[in-house]
């Protein structure tokens, strides 16, 4: 019987295992699995990036084409799989390095399926069927296979090969729970299949046949070229490759990486929002299914669990509350209140659960802790509490000791005040669109109390920053990026924020050409380049640039974002490398043991250049701007559809669901931009040189009126739709075209 049909079907078909050549229908069970064999070292790949070299390549949200590249033994295989339709797949290979006469490399494609059904192959009509339920689901090739053997398991495949070689007959056979057909290097250097899946055989075997005839689907064109070339390609390829099926809990989610053994499945409650917030660039569905997976892991206590695998659950302890900045950011991206309704009740349990038991001195300030719950690793230990800022071996935290009698450490932890505060603040924003409006007032008052004390209490005027301070009295001396969070949050007043840029910028503590480190230049621990001790880390330079562009830093966030967008691209484009940290020193991704190569969070980095020119944040709301370089960037997801931006000879065009719908030449910033039926609106940020709106395929008998900060203002019509000029000015002013109903 079908296993899972609640995934949406167009990504029915997907690289859903640890093994990412490997073609499942998830609906099923049903897997194509890619095999090699090499003569030359006598051993088996099954195409695993634990073991084997692997290069992702290009990876579509819904599997409409994978590419990838893997070497095995000195012999690199190209694959690549398209689709055109949810029920069908067609697959490729090409041997491009030969390190061994490829007679004796064979490439075999194992079918097989989870509930153990036996396959039968037709030799005759070279056709491979197997029958899950009432479905049928046929796999031809494009060339016959030079034989086809029969095994109980994949992992019998494999040991056939490592036992017997490559020239071996004894296991042929035509039915078996694992179909192998098999395929040499010399014969069918390229090869191609498709696999195809209906309610009888025949119509399996004819919809394979077709989806083979079909030949390869077009290339997808760019998501991002010009301006931050390939960006929101990259965010795409991280978040599509992380997404895989976690079989113990029966759910998709993006997983922090599918590179590192964690178990069945991992679950990091920041990395799972961080997830949910890059996947909601293009898919809402993946988007609400990776904030489930992070609300999954809410306990009965309250706190959302810092880490939940299927080894162990750290109930104890959480991790920075930014979930409710993350549904927001989800809610003003798709415009579906469902974003934020569905993870409030746990966010404000969350939120409560901070007061109640990580602020032991009743101040209004919080401190790291690890409450006596649960059996998790570490629990009751100073590192278990360090692990709820995330920055597990900052030296922000050396000075910090645990206090078994309150189960904190002793400081005031700046990064985790700073989240809290501005988890609460959004928490109020979600309460009062939820209508809770008692919520809405206690979250508020949260938020500006918690704001208020980080501003006076730990604010070194000394230094002219924020720290981490003891609860006693006395600053912690090491810093780390967490020093801008103020801005973040709102705590920094106007003249610690001017303050703040002086160290942004200075090249002994935080400047230089790779930023942020998460340890002073000027720090002991800097040297260390180990995790927290000196690297760069993808999500806090994410937090301080929205702090940046939430203050009006417009130029200093731009700057992190394309100092940001360097360091990613120097790994990303020569190596396909999304590393989970980087050095600071030399921007390099591998060049220590612990480094993650394919790590969600990475893709945060090209999400800021993505966000210099389309962005949706708690503030400004949905933000466009023209900077006049060419571009093009799209498709992604926005409230009113699919949004596709150009920008061409300083002309950008904004097309929603393939129509465009505004065309402007000002070269300057629009924020909260609102399209709907009835009006068109946004704020235009000031203007250095004047130009026009054009809102194409508009008549001039659907505009009921056109204002510039609430005062009626003239236009033209001409056969493009309506034009109209907006003159240079210093101040920001508001747009609004209302449309007479149809």
């Amino acid at each position: 019987m079908p296993k899972h049909m609640t995934v949406p079907l167009m990504r029915a078909w997907n690289s859903w295992s640890d093994r990412p050549a490997e073609m499942v229908f998830l609906p099923l069970g049903v897997r194509i699995t890619p095999v090699l064999y090499s003569t030359r070292s006598k051993t088996t790949s099954a195409i695993e990036p634990r073991h084997n070299p692997v290069r992702l390549g290009r990876h579509t949200i819904d599997g409409s084409l994978i590419e990838l590249e893997t070497d095995h033994t000195g012999t690199t295989i190209a694959f690549s799989t398209t689709k055109t339709d949810p029920f069908a797949v067609r697959g490729s290979w090409e041997g491009t390095v030969s390190a061994e006469w490829g007679l004796r490399f064979w490439l075999t494609l194992a079918i097989s399926s989870d509930g153990g059904e036996v396959g039968v192959h037709d030799a005759g009509r070279d056709t491979t069927l197997l029958k899950v339920g009432t479905r049928f689901v046929a796999v031809v090739t494009a060339e016959a296979p030079v034989h086809v053997t029969g095994h109980d398991t994949i992992d019998a495949l494999r040991a056939d090969f490592e036992e017997n070689g490559y020239f071996y007959t004894a296991t042929r056979r035509n039915e078996a729970p694992v179909i192998a057909l098999r395929f040499n290097l010399e014969m069918m250097r390229k090869g191609a299949y498709a696999a195809a899946v209906a309610d009888s055989a025949e119509l399996a075997v004819e919809k394979a046949k077709a989806c083979l005839a079909g030949g390869t689907a077009p290339a997808k064109t760019e998501a991002q070229s010009g301006a931050f070339n390939g960006s929101l390609d990259a965010v795409r390829d991280v978040v599509a490759w992380n997404t895989i099926w976690d079989d113990t809990n029966a759910r998709p989610y993006t997983a922090v990486t599918r590179i590192w053994n964690l178990g069945k499945f991992a679950v990091w409650y920041n990395d799972q929002l961080f997830a949910a917030l890059l996947a909601g660039v293009f898919d809402a569905d993946l988007a609400r299914e990776n904030m489930a997976t992070a609300m999954a892991s809410a306990t009965p206590q309250g706190n959302i669990a810092c880490i939940v695998t299927s080894n162990d659950a750290w109930v104890d302890r959480s991790q920075h509350p930014n979930g409710a900045l993350v549904a927001c950011q989800l809610y003003q991206r798709t415009g579906e209140r469902s974003m934020i309704a569905a993870s409030y009740d746990a966010l404000a349990r969350n939120q409560r659960w901070w007061w109640e038991n990580r602020d032991p001195d009743s101040f209004g300030l919080l401190s790291c802790g690890t409450s006596d719950v649960g059996e998790g690793l570490y629990k009751g230990t100073a590192f278990g509490a360090r692990n709820e800022t995330g920055m597990d071996n900052s030296a922000t935290h050396d000075e910090a000791f645990y206090d078994p009698v309150t189960r904190t450490l002793s400081t005031f932890d700046l990064g985790l005040n700073c989240a809290a505060a501005l988890d609460a603040e959004m928490l109020s924003k979600m309460a009062t669109v939820l209508g809770k409006h008692d919520d809405a007032r206690e979250f508020a008052d949260i938020a500006e109390r918690s704001r208020k004390l980080i501003s006076e209490t730990l604010w070194d005027e000394t230094r002219g920053i924020f720290a981490n301070r003891q609860r006693s009295g006395g600053f912690v001396r090491s810093l780390s990026p967490t020093s801008f969070y103020p801005l973040l949050c709102g705590a920094a007043t106007p003249e610690q924020a001017a303050r703040l840029l002086e160290h942004l910028s200075d090249e002994r503590t935080f400047g230089g050409d790779f930023v942020l480190p998460n340890a002073t230049r000027d720090d002991p621990a800097f040297g260390d380049n180990v995790y927290w001790r000196g690297r760069i880390w993808p999500n806090v330079n994410y937090m301080v640039w929205l702090g940046l562009r939430r203050y009006g830093f417009h130029a200093q966030a731009s700057k992190l974002a394309d100092q940001s967008y360097a360091l990613f691209m120097k790994s990303w484009s020569r190596d396909r490398i999304a590393a989970e940290n980087y050095n600071a020193v030399t921007g390099e991704a591998m060049d220590q043991g612990d480094t993650d190569p394919f790590y969600i969070w990475a893709a945060l980095l090209p999400l800021m250049a993505t966000g210099e020119i389309v962005d949706f944040d708690p503030w400004t709301g949905w933000t466009i701007h023209n900077g006049g370089k060419d571009l093009s960037i799209g498709p992604m997801l926005s409230p009113a559809g699919t949004l596709n931006i150009t920008i061409e000879a300083g002309l950008l065009s904004m097309t929603l669901n393939d129509r465009v719908v505004m065309q402007t030449d000002l070269q300057t910033t629009f924020s909260r931009i609102d399209v709907g039926p009835t009006a068109f609106s946004c704020a235009i940020s000031p203007v250095l040189e004047a130009g026009e709106i054009i809102l194409p395929n508009v008549s001039a008998r659907a505009v009921a009126s056109m204002r510039v900060d609430g005062d009626e203002v003239d236009y033209t019509t001409s056969h493009d739709g309506i034009r109209v000029n907006i003159a240079e000015s210093a101040q920001a002013r508001h747009f609004r075209v209302y449309f007479l109903s149809a």
